[in-house]
């Protein structure tokens, strides 16, 4: 499993913004860390790179945001509130099929809906309060590319 260490907000934003240039429609992202360890942080930067001119914020609350107006819409969603069911209610393969990229917050409570090909990103954090390390696990040809795009 392909690594990397960042040691600030802005690279994290950064990295979302270098991956986000390389998505295409129907590419889906699934993030895992604990609370506070970057996952939304990183998703600004997704956005950046798919031109989403929108303020990004967690979806706890809502489930999934959908972001319109960039290159490729963007579907936010935090599957956290589903750990004790739903997910098929939800429709996540229209969404995992469509026009735009899906990024996935704990992604364990829907493990059944996802497709065969993702990117999962671990996110662990560190001592330091502004570090994080990053870990890519890919599942497809599509994201091993990506992934050897930026762990360079």
């Amino acid at each position: 499993m392909e690594s990397l260490t960042l040691t600030n907000r802005d690279a994290t934003i950064n990295l979302g913004k270098v991956i986000g240039q390389q998505l295409a429609a129907g590419d889906v992202l699934v993030l895992d860390g604990d609370l506070g360890a970057g996952k939304t942080t990183f998703t600004k930067g997704l956005a950046v790179g798919l031109d989403i001119p929108d303020i990004i914020k967690s979806p706890t609350f809502t489930i999934i945001h959908e972001y319109q107006d960039g290159r490729l819409p963007l579907y936010h969603m935090d599957a956290y509130r589903l750990e004790n069911g739903g997910a098929a209610d939800l429709g996540l393969e229209e969404y995992f099929d469509g026009d735009g990229v899906s990024v996935v917050e704990w992604a364990k409570f829907v493990e059944d809906e996802l497709p065969a090909n993702f990117l999962a990103i671990h996110f662990k954090r560190t001592d330091d309060d502004e570090t994080r390390i990053l870990e890519f696990e890919p599942h497809g040809e599509h994201f091993k590319q990506i992934v050897r795009n930026v762990v360079k």
